[in-house]
């Protein structure tokens, strides 16, 4: 199995990681609410003042979550972006809903907010919105349709922990927020999530659910001599252990995006003129978003110049990945019946993304930059 010298993405390692995890294991208290998850909960509760956060084992938890506070029923529609990944569907199909495919903008990959009107009907419940690379969706349109309409809207945020949109945190405008710490993000513990809840009725009940389905909460806190099954839910709660990593990693967020931040705009500047010579787009950001520095991609004139840059930067020993299939090709999504998302289509065939990590550096970012200035794109050229 050959390695990849600069891979696609990389876990960028704080140095207090070990550390917090070291003094986790002397705690001997492992399980979930732990000393480290309050630690976590106390740094999101300076982030997000207005939100409830809960840390959960993934960001497809923390859907799962929302989906039973919503009391998703068999036969509801839920609106999702075609251009996603399973997880963003996957929570409120298990609940019995019927997935309802919209297309995307061409700028920024996000659900196109000038169609979600035509898919709303009197079972519609929920509109998932994905903010694609950290680049918020058109929230000011969305939430004035949502509220006129009274349909929950959930943020998965999974790409953009702290970006904002017309200065408000990502994350804060909806029903619920859902953040992912999967090793592939910008922050990470291997595998992890967190569920915001914006509205505070939902609150006691998502505690209930996370401990699965208890008042384990009350209990501790005095409320009631024992704790029993009250509700439905699962375990949804991280282990201390993962909490100890993910705190290290969140006392450097300003660091790791400013690492993250210098890469993306190292490749925007330098390949800007070949980008325009060759007929490729670069990352579109529009001035009321603020970004993560998530992804840097490129659109690339035709599928078969997509593979051919794809394989000659693999041939260096280069990771450049693709990204989603939309979902309403897939076999799974194609059980909810034909939709038309043409605009997803085309741009997940043209789509590459270029290895961004914290860890990168210049001096690789530049082997990368070199490969793809160098490579022929065209047809007669391949």
């Amino acid at each position: 199995m050959t390695i990849s010298s600069i891979p696609f993405s990389r876990v960028y390692l704080t140095g207090r990681e070990e550390l917090y995890m070291r003094e986790a294991l002397r705690t001997r208290q492992l399980s979930g609410d732990g000393p480290f998850t309050k630690r976590c909960h106390a740094w999101f509760a300076e982030r997000f003042p207005k939100a409830e956060v809960l840390l959960t084992t993934s960001c497809t938890h923390a859907t799962e979550m929302a989906a039973l506070l919503l009391d998703i029923q068999p036969g509801d529609e839920v609106i999702v972006p075609s251009f996603t990944f399973s997880s963003s569907a996957n929570p409120f199909v298990l609940r019995g809903a019927h997935i309802v495919f919209a297309d995307i903008r061409e700028d920024t990959f996000n659900i196109d907010e000038t169609t979600l009107e035509r898919f709303i009907t009197p079972k519609t419940r929920a509109i998932v919105l994905v903010h694609y690379n950290g680049v918020g969706c058109a929230m000011e349109s969305i939430m004035a349709l949502a509220h006129a309409t009274n349909i929950a809207v959930v943020e998965d945020n999974a790409h953009g922990l702290l970006g904002k949109y017309k200065g408000q945190t990502l994350g804060t405008f909806g029903t619920f927020g859902l953040q992912s710490f999967h090793e592939t993000k910008n922050i990470t513990c291997g595998e992890g999530g967190a569920l915001i809840i914006n509205d505070t009725q939902f609150v006691a009940r998502a505690e209930i659910l996370r401990e699965k389905g208890t008042n384990r909460k009350s209990f501790l806190q005095g409320q009631v001599d024992k704790y029993t099954w009250v509700d439905m839910g699962s375990s949804y709660l991280p282990s201390d252990l993962l909490a100890a990593f993910l705190l290290a990693q969140l006392e450097e967020i300003d660091k790791i995006q400013a690492k993250r931040r210098a890469i993306w705009e190292f490749y925007a500047q330098q390949l800007a003129v070949w980008a325009q010579r060759s007929g490729v787009r670069l990352p579109i950001i529009p001035e009321e978003c603020e970004q993560t520095y998530h992804i840097f991609s490129l659109i690339l004139p035709s599928e078969a110049a997509r593979l051919a840059l794809q394989r000659s930067l693999k041939k260096h020993g280069i990771t450049a990945s693709s990204h989603y299939v939309p979902l309403h090709l897939s076999p799974m999504g194609q059980r909810f019946g034909a939709a038309s998302c043409p605009v997803a289509e085309d741009l997940a065939s043209r789509l590459l993304r270029l290895p961004l990590y914290a860890g990168l550096t210049e001096e690789e970012a530049e082997q990368v930059i070199t490969l793809v200035q160098n490579t022929p794109l065209f047809a007669r050229e391949i």
